[in-house]
């Protein structure tokens, strides 16, 4: 792994109190799964919040619903951290 997405994948095991084997782990998981299925979606979104212990607000959850299914991923670190405040 290269330096600039070992200092991503270490921000966000910090901000998130997922560790990063457990990231690994549903990235795996979900590579073969249909990312444009709303479904799927919260199903992740649901899991990666019970594994963090951070609730989301049923509002928030649709918008992260949305902007996956509409691909409006944050690019950059800071975008995602906007996104997720």
């Amino acid at each position: 792994m290269d330096q600039n997405a070992k200092k991503i994948m270490e921000e966000i095991e910090d901000r998130s109190n997922i560790s990063i084997d457990e990231i690994y782990n549903i990235a795996h998981a979900i590579q073969y799964d249909d990312l444009s299925d709303e479904k799927t979606i919260r199903y992740l979104v649901r899991r990666l919040s019970n594994l963090a212990n951070r609730p989301i607000s049923k509002d928030k959850e649709n918008q992260i619903v949305r902007s996956i299914i509409n691909n409006e991923i944050p690019s950059s670190m800071e975008s995602l951290r906007r996104y997720f405040d």
